[in-house]
């Protein structure tokens, strides 16, 4: 679940991929569904950014904003998923340099984030680290949706292109700790309570330790985190040289 989060992408949070081959495009009706799915989840994150934004004036703090924000962040991060079906694994690959396997990988760690730890354990939703992640991926959100709807007609300014290729130097190493700072935080809960936690006997003979696959979770960002993040900046330099070379030539 590495990259759970920020999640970029995808699993390069939004920001990188490896170069498919080219082939053919969406249809004119495919490519007018990718838009609008598009546009509405660069405003959906927007509606995030401005309500994290509004509740820090009106409270005059940080801490615990993640309560103003709760219900769109599970709306819009669930949405995803529906990306990964209809958009990753069909069209976006056509579109924009993206690894499907790693897009999805970050796409279900976010969604196992978002339910499987916060809505689940109650107590770290006042935790700072929440809205580490939390404002890494909106930032990231924003820009990947705003990214793919100018891709899909064909007019990508520079500035989101440099945007999405850039700003993961901060906002990945930013969501990744909050996510892991979180998940840590839960464990204590997680132990107590024995959620999600399967014990024997049962008429399965099977037995399950959430709190052990927690801890499994966080251990596997150490093999990916680096892994990820190092074929990012490798795919930044090859994106934007290539765009610098192209302006030149013009």
């Amino acid at each position: 679940m590495a990259a759970a989060g920020s999640g970029g992408s995808r699993a390069d949070n939004g920001y990188g991929g490896q170069q498919p081959r080219r082939r053919k495009g969406p249809g004119a009706l495919a490519t007018g569904y990718l838009v609008i799915y598009n546009v509405v989840m660069t405003a959906g994150w927007l509606v995030i950014a401005v309500g994290l934004v509004r509740a820090y004036l009106a409270k005059g703090s940080y801490h615990s904003l993640y309560y103003s924000i709760e219900k769109p962040l599970k709306f819009f991060q669930t949405g995803a998923l529906l990306e990964e079906y209809l958009l990753i694994a069909k069209y976006l690959p056509g579109i924009v340099p993206s690894s499907v396997v790693l897009t999805a990988f970050q796409v279900m760690s976010r969604v196992f984030l978002t339910w499987a730890v916060t809505h689940s354990v109650k107590e770290v939703q006042s935790e700072d680290s929440v809205l580490l992640f939390v404002v890494a991926w909106t930032i990231t959100e924003i820009i990947r949706y705003s990214f793919y709807t100018f891709s899909l007609l064909n007019h990508l300014p520079y500035l989101i292109k440099w945007a999405r290729y850039t700003l993961f130097i901060v906002l990945y190493p930013m969501g990744v700790s909050g996510e892991l700072l979180t998940i840590y935080a839960a464990l204590p809960f997680v132990r107590q309570s024995g959620l999600y936690s399967i014990s024997l006997p049962n008429k399965y003979n099977f037995s399950f330790d959430y709190y052990t696959f927690l801890i499994l979770v966080m251990i596997s960002y150490i093999p990916i985190f680096p892994q990820l993040y190092f074929h990012m900046l490798h795919q930044r330099r090859k994106v934007l040289s290539h765009t610098e070379e192209h302006k030149k030539s013009e």
